[in-house]
Protein backbone atom coordinates (compact mmCIF):
# COMPACT_ATOMS: atom_id res chain seq x y z
CA UNK A 1 0.00 0.00 0.00
CA UNK A 2 1.73 3.16 -1.08
CA UNK A 3 1.62 6.23 1.04
CA UNK A 4 -0.32 9.42 0.20
CA UNK A 5 1.80 12.33 -1.18
CA UNK A 6 3.10 14.92 1.34
CA UNK A 7 1.71 18.41 1.54
CA UNK A 8 2.19 21.53 2.83
CA UNK A 9 -0.70 23.36 2.60
CA UNK A 10 0.82 25.97 4.94
CA UNK A 11 3.66 26.99 2.27
CA UNK A 12 1.49 27.73 -0.04
CA UNK A 13 -1.03 30.27 2.18
CA UNK A 14 0.91 31.71 4.32
CA UNK A 15 4.36 32.58 1.99
CA UNK A 16 3.42 32.42 -2.02
CA UNK A 17 6.17 32.57 -4.06
CA UNK A 18 5.66 35.99 -6.22
CA UNK A 19 5.78 36.23 -9.79
CA UNK A 20 9.13 37.37 -11.41
CA UNK A 21 8.76 41.37 -11.76
CA UNK A 22 8.46 43.21 -15.23
CA UNK A 23 11.26 44.97 -16.72
CA UNK A 24 11.71 47.97 -15.13
CA UNK A 25 9.61 47.37 -12.09
CA UNK A 26 12.75 46.85 -9.70
CA UNK A 27 14.89 49.78 -10.89
CA UNK A 28 11.39 52.39 -10.41
CA UNK A 29 11.71 50.96 -6.77
CA UNK A 30 14.61 51.85 -6.12
CA UNK A 31 15.80 55.36 -5.24
CA UNK A 32 17.32 57.31 -7.85
CA UNK A 33 20.87 57.35 -7.12
CA UNK A 34 20.94 53.26 -6.85
CA UNK A 35 19.13 53.42 -10.04
CA UNK A 36 21.46 55.16 -11.90
CA UNK A 37 24.00 53.01 -11.20
CA UNK A 38 22.43 49.74 -11.82
CA UNK A 39 23.59 48.03 -15.44
CA UNK A 40 22.11 45.26 -17.53
CA UNK A 41 23.75 43.30 -19.44
CA UNK A 42 21.85 43.83 -23.05
CA UNK A 43 22.01 47.67 -22.15
CA UNK A 44 25.21 50.04 -23.90
CA UNK A 45 26.65 50.82 -20.16
CA UNK A 46 26.51 54.50 -18.79
CA UNK A 47 28.82 54.35 -15.96
CA UNK A 48 28.77 56.45 -13.27
CA UNK A 49 32.45 58.35 -13.76
CA UNK A 50 32.21 61.26 -16.56
CA UNK A 51 33.13 61.52 -20.04
CA UNK A 52 34.42 63.34 -22.33
CA UNK A 53 33.21 63.34 -25.95
CA UNK A 54 35.29 61.99 -28.72
CA UNK A 55 34.84 64.77 -31.04
CA UNK A 56 32.87 61.77 -33.20
CA UNK A 57 29.15 61.78 -33.08
CA UNK A 58 28.89 58.62 -34.53
CA UNK A 59 31.50 57.10 -32.15
CA UNK A 60 30.00 58.81 -29.16
CA UNK A 61 26.76 57.31 -29.96
CA UNK A 62 28.25 53.76 -29.52
CA UNK A 63 30.59 54.70 -26.16
CA UNK A 64 29.30 54.17 -22.75
CA UNK A 65 28.27 57.04 -21.50
CA UNK A 66 28.53 59.13 -24.77
CA UNK A 67 32.61 60.10 -24.83
CA UNK A 68 35.89 59.01 -23.48
CA UNK A 69 35.74 57.24 -20.24
CA UNK A 70 37.71 59.42 -17.37
CA UNK A 71 38.54 57.47 -14.24
CA UNK A 72 39.46 54.57 -16.46
CA UNK A 73 41.75 52.90 -18.87
CA UNK A 74 41.53 52.34 -22.89
CA UNK A 75 42.90 50.59 -25.15
CA UNK A 76 43.66 51.68 -28.53
CA UNK A 77 44.76 48.76 -30.45
CA UNK A 78 46.85 49.79 -33.83
CA UNK A 79 48.61 47.84 -36.97
CA UNK A 80 51.28 50.67 -36.48
CA UNK A 81 52.11 52.81 -33.59
CA UNK A 82 52.62 56.45 -34.14
CA UNK A 83 49.81 57.59 -36.48
CA UNK A 84 46.37 56.70 -36.27
CA UNK A 85 46.18 57.74 -32.51
CA UNK A 86 46.93 61.50 -32.70
CA UNK A 87 43.94 61.74 -35.71
CA UNK A 88 41.73 59.72 -33.55
CA UNK A 89 42.48 61.78 -30.41
CA UNK A 90 42.62 64.86 -32.20
CA UNK A 91 39.06 66.59 -30.83
CA UNK A 92 39.65 65.52 -27.69
CA UNK A 93 43.46 66.68 -26.91
CA UNK A 94 42.16 70.14 -28.66
CA UNK A 95 38.79 70.11 -25.91
CA UNK A 96 41.54 69.33 -23.61
CA UNK A 97 44.15 72.38 -23.78
CA UNK A 98 41.70 74.70 -24.26
CA UNK A 99 40.25 73.92 -21.11
CA UNK A 100 43.74 74.88 -19.55
CA UNK A 101 44.66 71.00 -18.60
CA UNK A 102 48.08 69.28 -20.38
CA UNK A 103 48.43 66.57 -22.75
CA UNK A 104 51.03 64.12 -21.77
CA UNK A 105 52.79 61.32 -24.12
CA UNK A 106 54.94 58.80 -22.97
CA UNK A 107 57.00 56.59 -25.05
CA UNK A 108 55.79 57.66 -28.71
CA UNK A 109 57.56 55.75 -30.92
CA UNK A 110 58.40 58.69 -33.37
CA UNK A 111 58.96 62.35 -32.25
CA UNK A 112 55.19 64.29 -32.12
CA UNK A 113 55.05 66.32 -34.91
CA UNK A 114 54.58 70.30 -32.76
CA UNK A 115 53.00 71.86 -36.33
CA UNK A 116 51.15 69.50 -36.65
CA UNK A 117 49.74 69.18 -33.53
CA UNK A 118 49.58 73.50 -33.18
CA UNK A 119 47.34 73.20 -36.50
CA UNK A 120 45.28 70.73 -34.21
CA UNK A 121 44.46 72.74 -30.99
CA UNK A 122 47.29 71.41 -28.85
CA UNK A 123 49.76 74.26 -27.82
CA UNK A 124 53.47 73.05 -27.49
CA UNK A 125 53.33 74.81 -23.96
CA UNK A 126 50.89 72.15 -23.01
CA UNK A 127 52.54 68.75 -24.40
CA UNK A 128 54.30 67.16 -22.36
CA UNK A 129 56.95 64.65 -24.13
CA UNK A 130 57.96 61.36 -21.52
CA UNK A 131 61.16 59.93 -23.51
CA UNK A 132 60.60 56.31 -22.38
CA UNK A 133 62.24 53.69 -23.90
CA UNK A 134 62.26 50.45 -22.36
CA UNK A 135 58.95 48.82 -21.72
CA UNK A 136 59.54 49.02 -17.29
CA UNK A 137 60.32 52.85 -17.88
CA UNK A 138 56.88 53.42 -19.95
CA UNK A 139 55.20 51.54 -17.30
CA UNK A 140 56.98 53.15 -14.41
CA UNK A 141 56.38 56.70 -16.17
CA UNK A 142 52.87 55.77 -16.82
CA UNK A 143 51.78 54.50 -13.15
CA UNK A 144 53.69 57.52 -11.64
CA UNK A 145 51.45 60.17 -13.92
CA UNK A 146 48.12 58.21 -13.24
CA UNK A 147 48.84 58.75 -9.19
CA UNK A 148 49.73 62.29 -9.09
CA UNK A 149 46.59 63.02 -11.40
CA UNK A 150 48.56 65.80 -12.42
CA UNK A 151 47.22 65.92 -16.27
CA UNK A 152 44.39 66.33 -18.30
CA UNK A 153 44.80 63.67 -20.53
CA UNK A 154 47.56 60.78 -20.67
CA UNK A 155 48.40 58.61 -23.68
CA UNK A 156 51.00 56.34 -23.34
CA UNK A 157 52.42 53.40 -25.41
CA UNK A 158 52.84 50.15 -24.10
CA UNK A 159 53.67 47.79 -26.51
CA UNK A 160 54.88 45.00 -24.01
CA UNK A 161 52.66 44.86 -20.69
CA UNK A 162 51.00 42.10 -18.94
CA UNK A 163 47.41 41.61 -18.24
CA UNK A 164 48.53 42.26 -14.27
CA UNK A 165 50.18 45.41 -15.13
CA UNK A 166 46.69 46.81 -17.57
CA UNK A 167 45.07 45.54 -14.10
CA UNK A 168 47.34 47.66 -11.73
CA UNK A 169 46.53 51.16 -14.07
CA UNK A 170 42.85 50.67 -14.36
CA UNK A 171 42.98 50.47 -10.70
CA UNK A 172 45.13 53.55 -10.27
CA UNK A 173 43.07 55.47 -13.28
CA UNK A 174 40.02 55.22 -10.52
CA UNK A 175 41.53 58.17 -8.93
CA UNK A 176 42.59 60.33 -12.20
CA UNK A 177 40.19 62.64 -13.38
CA UNK A 178 41.00 62.59 -17.10
CA UNK A 179 41.09 59.55 -19.64
CA UNK A 180 44.26 57.43 -20.16
CA UNK A 181 45.02 55.98 -23.31
CA UNK A 182 47.32 52.57 -23.65
CA UNK A 183 48.36 52.22 -27.23
CA UNK A 184 48.96 48.79 -28.48
CA UNK A 185 49.32 46.62 -30.90
CA UNK A 186 46.46 45.28 -33.49
CA UNK A 187 47.14 41.69 -32.30
CA UNK A 188 46.82 42.60 -28.82
CA UNK A 189 43.00 42.50 -29.24
CA UNK A 190 43.11 38.40 -29.23
CA UNK A 191 44.31 39.20 -25.58
CA UNK A 192 42.58 39.46 -22.02
CA UNK A 193 42.58 42.35 -20.49
CA UNK A 194 41.19 44.44 -17.23
CA UNK A 195 40.32 47.61 -19.60
CA UNK A 196 36.80 48.45 -20.02
CA UNK A 197 36.96 49.93 -23.25
CA UNK A 198 38.98 48.63 -26.05
CA UNK A 199 39.25 50.10 -29.69
CA UNK A 200 40.72 49.02 -32.51
CA UNK A 201 41.88 51.42 -35.57
CA UNK A 202 43.06 51.75 -38.70
CA UNK A 203 43.41 53.12 -42.28
CA UNK A 204 39.94 53.90 -43.92
CA UNK A 205 39.36 55.05 -47.38
CA UNK A 206 38.92 58.53 -48.32
CA UNK A 207 41.09 60.39 -45.34
CA UNK A 208 39.15 58.09 -42.66
CA UNK A 209 39.52 55.80 -39.65
CA UNK A 210 37.86 52.28 -39.79
CA UNK A 211 37.17 51.42 -35.58
CA UNK A 212 35.80 48.36 -34.31
CA UNK A 213 35.04 48.57 -31.09
CA UNK A 214 36.27 45.04 -29.22
CA UNK A 215 35.55 45.58 -26.04
CA UNK A 216 32.47 48.08 -23.94
CA UNK A 217 29.75 47.87 -21.01
CA UNK A 218 27.38 46.46 -22.77
CA UNK A 219 26.55 44.40 -26.21
CA UNK A 220 29.00 44.17 -28.35
CA UNK A 221 29.20 46.39 -31.91
CA UNK A 222 29.50 44.03 -35.17
CA UNK A 223 29.40 46.87 -37.59
CA UNK A 224 32.79 48.93 -38.19
CA UNK A 225 32.75 52.55 -37.99
CA UNK A 226 34.38 55.24 -40.25
CA UNK A 227 35.26 58.37 -38.82
CA UNK A 228 36.54 61.57 -40.72
CA UNK A 229 39.44 62.43 -39.92
CA UNK A 230 41.61 64.76 -42.29
CA UNK A 231 45.07 65.68 -40.34
CA UNK A 232 45.36 69.01 -39.50
CA UNK A 233 46.37 71.81 -41.89
CA UNK A 234 45.29 69.73 -44.68
CA UNK A 235 41.83 70.43 -44.66
CA UNK A 236 42.07 73.90 -45.92
CA UNK A 237 43.93 72.95 -48.79
CA UNK A 238 42.69 70.34 -49.70
CA UNK A 239 41.11 69.31 -53.55
CA UNK A 240 37.93 67.09 -54.04
CA UNK A 241 40.46 64.51 -55.91
CA UNK A 242 42.42 64.63 -52.80
CA UNK A 243 40.17 64.47 -50.00
CA UNK A 244 37.95 61.67 -52.04
CA UNK A 245 40.66 59.69 -54.07
CA UNK A 246 38.52 56.98 -54.16
CA UNK A 247 36.00 58.58 -56.25
CA UNK A 248 38.46 59.41 -59.17
CA UNK A 249 39.93 55.98 -58.95
CA UNK A 250 39.34 53.63 -62.07
CA UNK A 251 36.05 50.80 -61.12
CA UNK A 252 37.27 48.61 -63.82
CA UNK A 253 40.76 47.36 -63.49
CA UNK A 254 40.76 45.02 -65.95
CA UNK A 255 42.70 46.11 -69.48
CA UNK A 256 44.13 44.49 -71.87
CA UNK A 257 48.02 43.54 -72.19
CA UNK A 258 50.05 43.03 -74.93
CA UNK A 259 52.23 40.14 -74.57
CA UNK A 260 55.24 40.92 -75.74
CA UNK A 261 58.03 38.09 -77.29
CA UNK A 262 60.64 37.89 -74.47
CA UNK A 263 63.03 35.10 -75.59
CA UNK A 264 64.68 32.72 -73.19
CA UNK A 265 68.13 31.09 -73.10
CA UNK A 266 66.80 28.04 -75.49
CA UNK A 267 65.00 30.14 -77.84
CA UNK A 268 67.71 33.06 -78.23
CA UNK A 269 70.08 32.38 -81.03
CA UNK A 270 73.01 30.75 -80.66
CA UNK A 271 76.32 33.95 -79.90
CA UNK A 272 79.45 32.56 -80.43
CA UNK A 273 81.71 33.04 -77.34
CA UNK A 274 84.27 35.87 -77.80
CA UNK A 275 87.74 35.04 -76.56
CA UNK A 276 88.38 36.91 -73.47
CA UNK A 277 84.43 37.72 -72.51
CA UNK A 278 82.20 36.50 -69.27
CA UNK A 279 78.40 36.27 -70.42
CA UNK A 280 75.84 36.17 -67.22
Amino acid sequence: MSSPPLRFPHINSLHPVPAAPERGVVTDRLPARVAAALWRGDQTGTPVAAVRSSGFAALDAELPGGGWPCHAVTELLMPQSGTLEWRLLAPLLRDVCAAGRTVVAVGPPRPPHLPGLCLQGVPQRQLVWVQADTPAERLWASEQLVRANSCGVLVAWLLQVRPEQIRRLQALAAGHEGPVFLCRPSAAAQESSAAPLRVLARVGPDWTLRLDIVKRKGPPLDTSLSLPSVPGGLDSIMTPRLRFPSRWMTQDTSHEVDHAVVRTPSSAPHQPRRPGTVHH
